[in-house]
């Protein structure tokens, strides 16, 4: 059960925020408030695992709100103008939903941030004595996601998005499998022959590469990742020293 709070200054948004929270049945509402700073006294003495807050609230509006909390926990916010969504991300909220939002959405929201839940409580970074490192010599991997441990083929890996403290491996057969890694050791540990960071959110696989144009690697005929711009030199490097140009 996730532990959440509702936040809302506007009666029937609150209403209608707690009445979809109460039909999921992995959301446990401990509280819901009309102002932020009632909030706010709250979260100093009990933790929870998600807010949902409205931002365009008087006296703290939710974005400075949620800035404020030194121990944060998920957030997804709600409110009625979208120029607020790009503030809001930059925080890394979970999911910003913009007024009005159906049960639809909202219960994608909801499953979202559960996911993210289950990811960070069934996981945990290595600890200080542990090695992060990946074995080079292998032609497998052991990756732990979703309550098991997968055994990824590395040639199967077609490229690798960082996202936060998480990493992204997406797989030839076009599945995902997200994990709790840091993209750096992946980099160290991945066979450098066949792996190379692009971006600092990036690595690709150098074999699965089919065009490259304007700071894009193309992966196929539609997907792509950027090439950063402290990369382009390295990247320039093994094209010319792999590939003659015709």
């Amino acid at each position: 059960m996730l532990k959440c709070i509702a936040i809302d200054d506007e009666p029937l948004a609150l209403r209608q925020l707690t009445s979809y929270i109460s039909k999921i049945p992995y959301l446990d509402l401990v509280a819901k408030y009309n102002n932020a700073l009632e909030a706010q006294q709250m979260l100093a003495g009990e933790k929870v695992d998600l807010i949902f807050v409205d931002i365009n609230m008087p006296d703290l509006n939710g974005v400075d709100f949620v800035r404020a909390l030194i121990d944060r926990p998920m957030v997804i916010f709600t409110t009625a103008y979208s120029e607020y969504a790009v503030e809001g991300f930059k925080l890394d909220a979970v999911d910003y939903l913009l007024k009005p939002f159906s049960f639809a959405d909202f219960s994608r929201s909801a499953a979202k941030a559960n996911s993210l839940y289950k990811l960070r409580h069934n996981q945990r970074p290595p600890q200080e004595g542990e090695s992060e490192a990946l074995p080079k010599d292998k032609e497998y991997i052991s990756v732990k996601a979703d309550y098991k441990v997968s055994l990824v083929k590395i040639s199967d890996i077609v490229y690798l998005e960082s996202e936060g403290e998480y990493v992204r491996m997406h797989l030839a057969d076009g599945t995902t499998i997200t994990t709790l890694f840091r993209l750096k050791n992946m980099e160290t540990a991945l066979p450098s022959e066949s792996f190379m960071r692009v971006h600092r959110s990036y690595i690709v696989n150098l074999r699965t590469i089919k065009a490259y144009v304007k700071g894009r690697i193309f992966l196929n005929d539609t997907e792509y990742v950027p090439i950063g711009e402290n990369y382009k030199e390295a990247f320039q490097g093994y094209i010319d020293k792999n590939f003659r140009n015709l």
